[in-house]
């Protein structure tokens, strides 16, 4: 009865001990290796990565499984690695990879590598594999170093419970896989601050443009601090803005700034000439104008300024520049009477086939001008009972640039027909006959004009 009763006890505790899930962990690697929480295995350390000047004497590094090599920089190397063969034990397989044999090679300058497998059996059912490459450099030397872990060495029985890591969780699959605290919310970052989610924790940060101070992130004042503008900063929440003074435009950098060619842009700016300058630009004439208003061009009255006229001369400014005239423009056997004015005596016989008087006038126009256009009035000053006046350009007109328009019986109104270009001088002279009623009185004067056309528009 006693035995029956101890049977049966022992046969329940035997199936309660195979219901109990296991919990089985595995962080222990060997040299040259770190635990890896995420993938649940061992991965191999990066000697030459982390290790400040690994090797001496212009040796290159080269990392290798379970440790790193120092060879000649023209050294060359070949891995063989095989898969294993057979399950040993843990240890064994250490041990294998850690004793593995090398061969040697008569070679000079070249290097030379053999791999050997070994396998080990870990609990749980994985398996972890490694194996030993020999490196043979001129000198005979050689270096035995480990394969990585097997990636299977994470227990294959789903029944088994892995235990994670601070900051790990189990998988579905059966492996530790980190824990977004940023996403799950269960960080403690303030609400001024920035989560950032690292492997098994997280971090809180202050925001770029913001700096920590006590408990707080504050804006950092870029302007003041490190100001990166070339003309003009302003600081803003987070970060800061250039700007350029005029005349200026942002480069695509967005912190220089260019200078804007105004005369580039637009071809208005200036009557006559565009300057361009840093940051402004400015207005030319030509000789014989001055700037006014900063843009436009105004001739320049050089009778009144620099008169170089002798005396016996008269001053006639015109646009772009002057001439100078003689003040008696009288030829024989004209004499002068006023100013301008010449008249032939009735006494002198040669008057007979001539024009009684001869006056004359000067004006200017500018270059280009719009046709038709009305530019010039002659009139009559005397005026005798029953005559009859008619008016005719006498010469100057050989192309036809003007038209004489008679206004009334006393006067008429010179025309220009055709666009004019200076600098150029035109003599015109103007002709009024004047004859009585019964034909037995007939006289002429003229009008010589002289037309300077100056060189620009304006």
């Amino acid at each position: 009865m006693l035995k029956a009763l101890f049977l049966t006890m022992l046969t329940l505790a035997l199936v309660m001990s195979q219901d109990t899930e296991e919990t089985i962990t595995y962080t222990q690697c060997t040299d040259g290796y770190e635990w890896d929480p995420v993938r649940q295995q061992c991965k191999d350390i990066d000697e030459c990565d982390i290790v400040q000047d690994a090797c001496k004497g212009g040796m290159k590094c080269v990392n290798h499984y379970g440790g790193y090599l120092c060879l000649p920089k023209t050294a060359q190397i070949i891995v063989n690695n095989e898969q294993p063969q057979q399950e040993t034990p843990a240890a064994e397989g250490v041990g294998a990879a850690a004793n593995a044999a090398a061969t040697s090679s008569t070679g000079t300058g070249g290097v030379a590598a053999t791999g050997i497998a070994a396998s080990g059996v870990v609990p749980g059912g994985g398996v972890v594999a490694s194996a030993a490459v020999e490196v043979q450099t001129g000198r005979n030397n050689f270096v035995t170093r480990r394969n990585p872990a097997d990636p299977q060495r994470i227990p294959a029985n789903p029944s088994h419970r892995i235990q994670c890591a601070t900051g790990y969780e189990q998988s579905e699959h059966n492996v530790c896989q980190d824990i977004d605290e940023c996403t799950a919310g269960t960080h403690n970052c303030r609400a001024d601050q920035v989560c950032i989610n690292l492997r098994g924790s997280f971090a809180c940060q202050c925001p770029p443009g913001y700096q920590k101070r006590g408990e707080q992130c504050v804006d950092i004042n870029e302007c003041d601090a490190s100001n990166q503008c070339a003309q003009q900063c302003y600081n803003i929440l987070g970060s800061f803005i250039c700007q350029c003074n005029q005349g200026y435009e942002l480069s695509s950098d967005r912190l220089n700034c260019e200078d804007i060619d105004e005369c580039r842009t637009s071809s208005y700016l200036c009557q006559y000439q565009c300057v361009n300058e840093p940051g402004k630009f400015s207005c030319m004439c030509p000789q014989g104008y001055q700037v006014v208003r900063g843009r436009t061009c105004q001739d320049i009255n050089e009778c009144e300024t620099t008169n170089e006229c002798r005396e016996d001369e008269m001053c006639w400014n015109y646009h772009g520049g002057f001439r100078c005239y003689p003040r008696n423009p009288c030829q024989d056997p004209y004499v002068l009477t006023s100013e301008n004015r010449c008249v032939c005596p009735v006494s002198n016989a040669m008057c007979r086939e001539l024009p009684q008087s001869i006056v004359y006038k000067y004006m200017s126009i500018r270059s280009d001008r719009s046709v038709p256009s009305d530019i010039f009035q002659i009139q009559a000053t005397t005026i005798y009972a029953n005559t009859i006046n008619t008016f005719r350009i006498k010469s100057g007109n050989e192309n036809g640039e003007f038209y004489l328009r008679q206004t009334s019986p006393v006067s008429a109104m010179l025309v220009l027909v055709k666009s004019l270009s200076g600098p150029r001088e035109y003599i015109v002279d103007l002709e009024m006959l004047t004859v009585n009623s019964i034909g037995t009185f007939r006289t002429s004067s003229v009008l010589r004009l002289t037309i300077i056309v100056g060189p620009f528009s304006f």
